[in-house]
C-alpha cells in the first residue's frame, strides 16, 4: 500500500509504502469497541462512595417504643428507609478494569489504523519539526485543513514542535508508544510522520 508524503508546508515529500498488515485491513467494529471499552474502563478512577448504616451521624437510639405505637417497628435514624439514613447496598471504591490480552490490544490498534486508510484520513508527513511558534504552526495546520488531528511521532515527540502545539485547539501529539485506539479513534483525522510509521511497524510485529 503505497500512500504520498507531505511536509508541514504543503510541499511533496515523495511516498511511502505502508504495511497491509497494519494498515490494509478490513476494520472490524467489534474489536475496535472491546479495545475502547478495555481503555475508558482503565481510565475511571472508581471513587464512587456512598455512607452505610455505620457512617451516618444520627444518634443510635432507638426512636420510638417498640409496641404500642400503631407504627411500623423500628431502631435508629441510622436504617436505609430513613432519609439521611445509611445506604444499603450503595457504590464503594473500586476498580472498574478488566484484562485484554496483549495480542487483542495490538490488533486493535491495527485495526484503528486501518479503520482510518480505509476512510482516507491517515496523512503521512515527512517529520513533525518546528521552530517553537504557536502561530505559524496554528497556520500550517488551517492551510492543510486539520481540524481535529493526532499527529503521531517516533519514538521522541520534538520539543518545539510539542511546545508550538499545545495551545493549538484540536491537535495532538503523541509518541509512536502512546499511540491507542481511543485516541486515533476520536480524531477526525490521523497524521503520522515517517518515523513513527517505523516505530508502529517494530511495535506492532
Amino acid at each position: 500500500m503505497k500512500l504520498d508524503v507531505i511536509k508541514l508546508d504543503g510541499g511533496s515529500a515523495g511516498s511511502v509504502d505502508l504495511d497491509e498488515a497494519l494498515f490494509g485491513l478490513e476494520p472490524r467494529a467489534d474489536i475496535l469497541h472491546r479495545v475502547v471499552r478495555w481503555q475508558r474502563n482503565n481510565a475511571q478512577q472508581g471513587t464512587h462512595k456512598v455512607k452505610t448504616r455505620s457512617e451516618t451521624s444520627y444518634s443510635t437510639k432507638k426512636i420510638y417504643r417498640q409496641k404500642g405505637t400503631g407504627g411500623a417497628r423500628h431502631g435508629d435514624r441510622n436504617a436505609p428507609i430513613f432519609r439521611k439514613g445509611g445506604i444499603y447496598k450503595g457504590p464503594t471504591p473500586r476498580s472498574h478494569g478488566h484484562e485484554l490480552t496483549k495480542k487483542f490490544r495490538k490488533l486493535g490498534l491495527r485495526h484503528a489504523l486501518s479503520a482510518k486508510a480505509k476512510a482516507g484520513a491517515l496523512v503521512i508527513i515527512d517529520e513533525a519539526t518546528s521552530e517553537g511558534k504557536t502561530a505559524a504552526l496554528a497556520k500550517q495546520v488551517s492551510n492543510l485543513g486539520w481540524k481535529r488531528a493526532l499527529i503521531i511521532d517516533g519514538a521522541a515527540v520534538n520539543e518545539n514542535f510539542a511546545q508550538a502545539a499545545r495551545n493549538i485547539e484540536g491537535l495532538d501529539i503523541l509518541p509512536s508508544m502512546g499511540a491507542n485506539v481511543y485516541d486515533i479513534l476520536k480524531r477526525d483525522t490521523l497524521v503520522i510522520t515517517k518515523a513513527g510509521i517505523e516505530a508502529l511497524e517494530a511495535r506492532l510485529k
